[in-house]
């Protein structure tokens, strides 16, 4: 489909714009969740499923939006996926109770797993080969603001308004967006071809059981007889996906990606690691503000540096790459990760503000490096027919992996406290030391799969740091 120069201009914005909102929204909550919690009558360290019913929900849904889009077109997809987005947000502002604030945010994810993906695909099919880096750099622009102004944001609402501000900033954002998408999102429409819903029901049957059986046995939130029978209930779901897919003309996930033995390592590798990077964003701002005592905006705050780090990165990760390869820089670098993050459980009430800050922004950079060294590996050798496949697959297992990450360091919390009330004072802060030293050696232990690789292998693809979302 070619489009008219005015559509060329406008089209990267608009979905610039909506990854900034996915963005923000991902970043803004953390910060915020204390004061959620005492609105709630909830624990802070009992906050996560505010953050995993989102996560869960994008995960499961990104494979269909593909589908979607070709069956339905990208305009009315992407207006239908603005719409939900903001009505979440509403819904989220509105409620008065936990499982309300949940229940919303499930609404919010189904927006925000058709947001990013149909606009992208709407750029790969509108824009030459010539164009199409540059238009794809530009979008992701915005995926790096929002870390940066999220927490700060977040905090800064909490303090001078109400966390309700949280979601409801989404609105007109949302309306803005409703507006340029029906006069400048293309309406593109694909073959249409068979979705395979089967699979797709296994699939998800099965992430959804064995996340909650996992949140259950760590929160005690359900009884532990329930939670084995949904984990057992949730492995059946994906060994019946497996064996599927084995005779699946065209499966949701073709079992051929796990050939390519770089995708099979990067997978396996982004799941594992991506833990103790998915828990970090959930448990910093509560150890600022729950362990530390920091303001809800100095929390926020004090994020910043992570972000900058990772925007410093990719002024030389591909060097670096180049330079020693995969299997050093992963290893390596998947170590530092987890003793970065268990390095935080040597900060006390009386450390230096500003040792914090250089620690966090030292993570920002060896986390920023780890994601795009994962990315690259899994998806640089895979072809012109696996492609949109084992990218969709990667998405779900960095969504799914970065859930896990927050349900294992909030039942790592809850555990190490003995409590569901919040005890202020020294033993929180130790429960935060030990959960801060659990997940830096559930990082740590995944070096193991990347030293699998052999020496100077390396995927055909060159480095990239476009996306390390």
């Amino acid at each position: 489909m070619t489009l008219d120069d005015s559509t060329k201009r406008a089209l990267p914005w608009l979905v610039a714009i909506a990854f900034f909102m996915q963005t923000l929204d991902g970043t803004i909550l953390n910060t915020a969740l204390p004061a959620m919690a005492r609105d709630l009558g909830e624990s802070p360290l009992r906050m996560q499923s505010v953050v995993i019913a989102y996560m869960l929900t994008v995960a499961l849904l990104i494979p269909a939006s593909g589908w979607l889009a070709d069956r339905f077109g990208t305009r009315r997809m992407f207006v239908t996926a603005i719409l939900l987005f903001s009505l979440g947000s509403l819904l989220c502002a509105l409620s008065r109770a936990l499982p309300q604030l949940v229940a919303a945010r499930v609404v919010q994810g189904i927006g925000g797993a058709l947001l990013l993906p149909i606009g992208r695909l709407a750029i790969l099919r509108g824009f030459p080969r010539s164009e199409l880096l540059k238009a794809l750099a530009f979008v992701t622009i915005p995926g790096l603001l929002g870390p940066l102004v999220g927490p700060t944001l977040g905090g800064w609402l909490v303090e001078v308004a109400t966390w309700h501000w949280v979601f409801l900033i989404n609105l007109p954002v949302g309306l803005l967006g409703i507006v340029f998408s029906l006069r400048f999102m293309p309406d593109m429409r694909g073959a249409g071809g068979r979705f395979d819903w089967p699979g797709f029901v296994l699939f998800s049957l099965g992430l959804v059981l064995v996340s909650l059986a996992l949140q259950g046995l760590g929160e005690h939130a359900i009884s532990v007889a329930a939670s084995i029978l949904m984990l057992v209930a949730g492995l059946a779901a994906v060994i019946g996906y497996w064996l599927h897919a084995a005779r699946a003309p065209q499966p949701l996930f073709s079992l051929a990606l796990f050939q390519i033995p770089t995708f099979s390592i990067g997978i396996a590798g982004n799941l594992f690691s991506r833990l103790g990077s998915g828990a970090m964003p959930f448990l910093m701002p509560l150890f600022l503000q729950v362990g530390l005592g920091y303001a809800p905006a100095t929390a926020g705050m004090s994020m910043i540096p992570t972000a900058l780090g990772a925007m410093l990165c990719k002024t030389f990760a591909p060097q670096v790459i180049a330079r020693f390869g995969y299997r050093l820089v992963l290893s390596s670098n998947t170590l530092l990760l987890g003793l970065m993050i268990a390095s935080f459980a040597l900060i006390g009430h009386d450390a230096p503000h500003l040792l914090i800050l250089a620690m966090l922004g030292v993570f920002g950079v060896i986390n920023s490096l780890q994601f795009t060294a994962m990315n690259t590996l899994t998806l640089g050798d895979l072809d012109d027919v696996n492609a949109s496949s084992g990218n969709s697959l990667l998405s779900v297992v960095m969504q799914l992996s970065m859930s896990l990450g927050v349900a294992a360091g909030a039942a790592l919390l809850v555990a190490f406290t003995g409590a569901a009330s919040v005890a202020q004072g020294t033993e929180t802060l130790q429960a935060f030391h030990a959960t801060f030293l659990c997940v830096g050696l559930l990082s740590a232990v995944a070096a193991c799969i990347f030293l699998q690789l052999g020496r100077g292998e390396a995927p055909g693809g060159k480095p990239s740091v476009l996306d390390e979302s």
